[in-house]
């Protein structure tokens, strides 16, 4: 289950995708999620998933290997349906005992699933055809105008990169140290909530202890090599656009304009 987790992670290949700027890619993300909760019917999911798809296949990343990702959110997509499901208010349409299935709450429920699948797709996909050093350059060159109001902007983005790039890190440390654990005769699986929330305290100990010592010779390495953020640094590969990418910014645009108004605006 932890290796399903695709956030994070870089999937190597030769993509039109992979060459586009980490800006644009930033962008695109943005905007697509602010899209999906824009949008207001089943014209506008229809066009938002034409456009992931055509994203998908360009990217030449198995859709299978985005797919995998999707199991570590089942849970919440879950809870997400059921409290739409029966919490909202409006026509009913089915009762049970005291739940009621509204033609409202279905109607919301299954745009809020879509909208979470849509956006975990949408978010890995950005993730794995950048690498964490495009991502740090991508954020920081968006984020520049914020320095005139005195904001770390290099330091805010080496941490949100640093952060993405240790999720699949941890999540394999995770995996060993509860095989180790299983190897041991420990459970993880049997008993009430309360009795599998104690049996996670032997894998979140060693798990902390294992991040605080990546974290610390991370920090060490950064010092021996006269790290320095901020102002003044230069960089090896410099940003730089080109024409594919402004081609995709018109693509992006053409994207939001026809998804907003047949999703929101116009009305059969």
């Amino acid at each position: 289950m932890l290796r399903d987790i695709t956030l994070g992670q870089y999937y190597q290949t030769d993509s039109v995708i992979h060459r586009l700027d980490p800006r644009v890619k930033l962008v695109a993300t943005f905007v697509f999620i602010i899209s999906l909760f824009l949008v207001d019917n089943f014209i506008g999911y229809l066009i938002a998933a034409a456009f992931l798809a055509c994203m998908v296949k360009i990217s030449k990343v198995p859709f299978r290997f985005m797919v995998k990702g999707m199991k570590s959110i089942v849970f919440l997509l879950l809870v997400a349906v059921v409290f739409n499901l029966f919490l909202t208010p409006g026509e009913p349409l089915i009762s049970v005992w005291k739940l009621t299935v509204t033609k409202e709450g279905l109607r919301l429920a299954a745009m809020m699933a879509v909208r979470l699948v849509f956006l975990i797709i949408g978010s890995s996909l950005m993730t794995l055809t950048t690498t964490p050093n495009n991502l740090t350059d991508g954020m920081e060159k968006l984020m520049s105008p914020l320095k005139r109001l005195h904001v770390p902007v290099h330091e805010v983005a080496m941490m949100m990169s640093i952060a993405l790039r240790f999720i699949p890190i941890l999540l394999e440390e995770t995996d060993k140290i509860m095989k180790a654990q299983i190897a041991r005769g420990a459970d993880f699986e049997s008993g009430n909530l309360i009795k599998k929330a104690k049996s996670l305290v032997p894998l979140l100990v060693p798990l902390f202890i294992s991040a605080f010592r990546r974290a610390n010779d991370l920090a060490m390495a950064m010092e021996a090599r006269c790290y320095r953020g901020g102002e003044h640094r230069t960089k090896m590969k410099p940003l730089i656009y080109h024409r594919r990418d402004r081609y995709a910014y018109a693509v992006l645009l053409g994207y939001a304009v026809v998804s907003v108004y047949f999703g929101r605006i116009f009305t059969l």
